[in-house]
Formats: C-alpha cells, sequence, structure tokens
C-alpha cells in the first residue's frame, strides 16, 4: 500500500510539471532581462503590493518607478551598457530599486558583502572596474575607509543612499534619494535592447585560491533561477506572501526569492538579517507562507524553545539550500511545513539540482548532464584512469559533481580569466571536452518511485573552501591573513566540524616564527581587523613541523581528522567562543560542551 501512496503522492508532484517539456526554451540573444520583467510585473499587478518593509509597502508600479529614477539620473551621469556600479547596501527597498535601475540601463551592479572591510573591500571593488560606488548610510565606515584607494573621484563617483536620516550625505559622495526626486518616471528605451546573455550581476564567491572572486552572472541565468523558484520550486501565485531575509548580495534571496516574486506577482515580506525570536510571530503577522532559508537558519529556529503552537502559523512551503537530512523531518513537522524545494547550484555554477517532486533529504534531480567522479581528498585532485580519463564512482558512494560545459550549459565565469579556467576539467571523458568542477561531493540516492529521475544528496565541500554561517571561506584568505602576523611563519587553514552546527568552522594549524610563544591577545585582534566574522578561525592549534606534499601542497586531511580534540592534538587548542572576538585556551570543559553540542555555535 505505501508503494501505491509514494506513485500517487509524486504523480501529483510531477503531472503540473509535463507542460514544461514542451516549452521551447528561450535563446541567449532573446531581448528580456531583469528590467523587463520588473516593468511587465508593474503592468500586470500594478497597485498591488509588492514589498514590505519596516513598516514601509510598495507596489509594483511604485517600484518601477522608482527604479525609472534611479535609471535616468545614472544615464545622466554617463553610465551605459556594460558599465559597473558597486553596491553595498543592507537589504531594503532601496538595494532592489537601485539593483534594477543599473539593470535598467544595460549595466552591471557590483554585489558588495555587506561584511567585507579594508583590502578585501579594495579587491572586490577593484574586481569589478566599478565606475561608480552606491553606498547605504548604515555602511558609511567601511566604504570612507577605503575610497582613498579606489581611484574614483569623490564627490561624483560615489552615491549615498539615507538610511533613517540619522547622517546627512558626506561631502564626498552624491545623495541618490535627493537627486532622484525629479527625475523622470517612465520607462527607459535602453532596457528594449537588454539580451539575456548580457552581464547582470557580478556576484562574489570564495574561491579555492586567496579573495573572493566576481562570479558573472547575465540576465538569461538569473531569469532561469528565478523561473526554477517560480514554477518548479515554490509554485509561485500573486496571491503568495514571501518572508525574505537573507542577504540579497547573495543568489540564493536575490535569484530565487526576488525572481520567484517578479516572474508571478507575489508579494515579499522583505528583512535586513534574519531573527530567529521574531521569526514565528513576524510570519503569523504578515501572513508570509512562503520563507526562502538556508540550512544554518532552519537549524537556528529549530533551537529556539518549542511551544505547543509551532505548527500553527501560515508558512506552507519553503525553498533554499543546506537543509541537512538530520534535521529535514524535525524542521518540516514542527512548523507544518508541506512543501520543502531543496536545490543545489554554484553562484558561478552552469548546472542546478531542484527537489521538484519533494523528496526528502534531498537536492533533487537536474536535466543537465553531470557525472560524480572519483577523488583524492589527501592529495585534493581528480583520481583518473591510465588514459587520463575521470573514473565514475560507484552507485551510492560519493563523488565529485562536474558537469559539462556546452552550449545548452555555458559557464560564465568570473572577471578573472585565469580564475575561470581552474574551475574547468578538461578531457575529463573524451579529447576536447570540458566540465565544471563544483568543487563538492555529491552522491546518487533511492528515493522510491520518481519515474526514472536520478535524485541527489549533498555530502561535503571539498578542497580550499569551508561553508560557516552560511559563507563559503576561503582557506587561503584566512591564511594569507593568518600569514601576515609577525609571530606566524606558515598557517594552514581548514574546515572541522562541531555538532550540532551546519557547515564547518574554521581551524588553523600555525607553524610559528624560532622562538616564539603565540600572543593570544596580538592574534585575535589580528584577525578581528583582518577577517569578516564568519571567516575568523574558531580554533587554532601550533606546530612543530608543517607537513606539505611533493608539489608543495599543505596537507591537511590527518589535521582535518584530529581536529581540535584534545585526546588526538599534541599541544595546546585555542578556541574563539561563540560571539566572542578573542581566543582563548580550550579546556577539558568546554570541550566537553562543544562535542555536546551546548557550546553555542
Amino acid at each position: 500500500m505505501s508503494g501505491v501512496m509514494d506513485f500517487i503522492h509524486t504523480a501529483k508532484e510531477f503531472l503540473p510539471l509535463i507542460p514544461l517539456r514542451f516549452e521551447k526554451p528561450k535563446s541567449w540573444d532573446a531581448y528580456e532581462s531583469l528590467g523587463s520583467v520588473v516593468e511587465q510585473a508593474a503592468e500586470l499587478h500594478g497597485r498591488k503590493r509588492m514589498i514590505s518593509f519596516e513598516g514601509r509597502t510598495l507596489s509594483w508600479r511604485g517600484f518601477n518607478v522608482l527604479a525609472n529614477q534611479i535609471a535616468h539620473l545614472f544615464k545622466e551621469m554617463g553610465v551605459g551598457k556594460g558599465d559597473c556600479i558597486a553596491m553595498m547596501m543592507e537589504n531594503r527597498i532601496e538595494f532592489l530599486a537601485t539593483l534594477v535601475g543599473i539593470n535598467k540601463l544595460g549595466a552591471v551592479a557590483g554585489l558588495l558583502n555587506t561584511n567585507l572591510t579594508g583590502d578585501a573591500l579594495i579587491h572586490c571593488i577593484e574586481a569589478t572596474g566599478a565606475r561608480k560606488v552606491v553606498v547605504g548610510e548604515e555602511l558609511l565606515s567601511p566604504i570612507a575607509q577605503v575610497k582613498g584607494d579606489l581611484g574614483l573621484n569623490e564627490g561624483e563617483d560615489y552615491l549615498f543612499v539615507p538610511d533613517g536620516g540619522r547622517a546627512t550625505a558626506p561631502n564626498w559622495s552624491r545623495n541618490l534619494m535627493e537627486e532622484i526626486a525629479t527625475r523622470s518616471t517612465s520607462n527607459l528605451e535602453q532596457t528594449r535592447h537588454i539580451q539575456r546573455k548580457d552581464p547582470a550581476f557580478y556576484v562574489f564567491t570564495s574561491g579555492t585560491t586567496g579573495l573572493p572572486k566576481a562570479a558573472i552572472v547575465g540576465h538569461g541565468r538569473f531569469l532561469n533561477n528565478a523561473y526554477l523558484g517560480h514554477r518548479l520550486g515554490l509554485k509561485t501565485k500573486p496571491s503568495d506572501h514571501i518572508y525574505l531575509c537573507l542577504p540579497l548580495y547573495h543568489g540564493t534571496g536575490l535569484f530565487i526569492g526576488f525572481g520567484a516574486a517578479i516572474l508571478s506577482g507575489a508579494s515579499m515580506f522583505l528583512r535586513r538579517r534574519f531573527s530567529a525570536s521574531h521569526f514565528l510571530d513576524e510570519v503569523r503577522a504578515e501572513g508570509t507562507n512562503t520563507f526562502i532559508y538556508i540550512g544554518e537558519l532552519c537549524r537556528y529556529l529549530l533551537a529556539q524553545p518549542k511551544r505547543p503552537d509551532d505548527a500553527d502559523n501560515p508558512l506552507v512551503k519553503v525553498m533554499g539550500n543546506g537543509l541537512r537530512p538530520d534535521i529535514w523531518d524535525e524542521f518540516k513537522s514542527r512548523f507544518g511545513i508541506q512543501r520543502i524545494s531543496e536545490f543545489y547550484g554554484a553562484t558561478e555554477g552552469n548546472a542546478g539540482f531542484l527537489n521538484i517532486l519533494n523528496k526528502d533529504r534531498t537536492v533533487g534531480t537536474t536535466i543537465m548532464d553531470v557525472r560524480l567522479v572519483q577523488y583524492d581528498v589527501d592529495n585534493d585532485e581528480v583520481v583518473r584512469d591510465p588514459q587520463g580519463h575521470c573514473i565514475a564512482v560507484p552507485e551510492g558512494e560519493p563523488g565529485l559533481l562536474i558537469s559539462r560545459i556546452d552550449e545548452a550549459a555555458i559557464f560564465e565565469g568570473y572577471t578573472n580569466k585565469e580564475a575561470s579556467e581552474q574551475k574547468i576539467i578538461r578531457g575529463a571523458f573524451e579529447t576536447g571536452d570540458a566540465w565544471f568542477n563544483s568543487g563538492d561531493l555529491l552522491r546518487r540516492m533511492d528515493v522510491g518511485f520518481a519515474f526514472g529521475l536520478a535524485h541527489y544528496q549533498f555530502v561535503d565541500r571539498l578542497g580550499d573552501t569551508f561553508r560557516w554561517k552560511g559563507e563559503n571561506c576561503s582557506t587561503n584568505e584566512v591564511g594569507e591573513l593568518l600569514n601576515q602576523h609577525p609571530q606566524i611563519r606558515l598557517a594552514n587553514v581548514y574546515g572541522v566540524e562541531i555538532p550540532g552546527a551546519d557547515g564547518r568552522a574554521g581551524m588553523a594549524a600555525l607553524l610559528l616564527e624560532d622562538g616564539e610563544a603565540l600572543d593570544l591577545q596580538s592574534v585575535s585582534e589580528h584577525v578581528k581587523q583582518g577577517l569578516p566574522h564568519y571567516a575568523r578561525p574558531v580554533f587554532l592549534r601550533i606546530l612543530e613541523d608543517m607537513q606539505v606534499t611533493g608539489t608543495f601542497k599543505l596537507v591537511k586531511s590527518d589535521l582535518r581528522a584530529q581536529a581540535y580534540h584534545l585526546d588526538q592534538v599534541d599541544g595546546a587548542v585555542y578556541v574563539m567562543k561563540s560571539r566572542e572576538d578573542h581566543f582563548t585556551e580550550l579546556t577539558q570543559a568546554l570541550y566537553d560542551d562543544i562535542v555536546a553540542a551546548r557550546a553555542g555555535y
């Protein structure tokens, strides 16, 4: 009987997808863009609520007017197709309106992580080739500290966006909101000439080496992801109301949440940042039936004290990535969720997975040509056979995900061509082929009857990145910062698991200069000043010698296995406690709390 019910349940999810197989994919040369679909939404939904934020509400028509005014101002400033304007602003209505205004000209929005400071911020702005920088009042300080190193004209190339009016525009900037007040509200002719293949955003991603890289996201890829969220994942309608609290400089909130809204006319409740303690109260007060998540948020919600009425809320469907199998069922049942559309895909990747059929504990399926191949974790390299070809993993075993690069699955790459080439595996199965290296381990799953569609589960992230607090962190970036400290000769950085926490926390094994004893206060201040909170290593240990491979790569496998376990590590381990910004020695009592998931991570 259970097999029959499984068939019926799956069929209900699958049947609405059949018409999609007969829809002809849109050409990359087609004239369609973020700006044009916003204009269509404004025509279709007019005075209907589009967005609510901190007591303010804006209709679809009002939002389009605001974006037009911003676009007309930038046009007068000489911004044109292909130019980049960097944006540093928290989640708010002005962020989305500025983003769309930039795109209506065919210009590119460089989306800056709001945690960036110093050299990393300079690097990211320069990587985009930005002609202008839009900065929110709430983030003036980081920009003010680096503007002298950017080569932009003060008083002309910086646009200030007020945030509550607590501060006035500094003399080195122009007040964006004051200047657009007299600008035209009409749609722009330039928007009609933007093609799906044209770049829309630069979204920064932590790659396998060095500082963040600017991934190029075209209008077509944005709209494709928005389509997946709207039609296949969330199945949004104009009556839906989306709870959106993920940072909009990342793809999940922007592509899936905002994207689904503009294609369907659904409304959004926008929050600057997530609050587990306020979440359910706001969901009920706002009537949001849809939630865009990352796995860490779901774990934070489960950590809140249980209430008998937790499931008594309007939430019906959620979509996001990183919801781990160990909390999937509890999250779904406790909050009364009917549909979890987990997805998987890299910002810069050319293939995505989506849990279309609402199967539990899976990232779903894909129509792209993907393979899972053997990977030598210890030597950090793809395993090849005597002919030099990649080797498929046995069914059910984890393997490195690679996806074919061709006309149907283009790899837009980064602004840095060398970095783009490093993500490509060539000659994987035949001469001349090219495959995108995801850097992630996945496995195929048996999910019961699924109309022959292979389903996959995310296993782990490989190589030189680790994911912590919802952010991908480059081990090389963290290591390079640590290496700048005068006491540290060499730092080997890797991710380690903490019970009860998603992702992996950063840990660094340090080789000190001869005769040096680690100054915890100095190192703590160095880390605090040089790295955003999510990239700061949680653990440190001292080594007498640093093991390297024959090609001088730092060996991480044994260090990862030993982690911070006091019975496996010679010498002291130092820890940055949850919600603190300095290192202290890891005691047995604190270690016991960490492994028992009582330490607050």
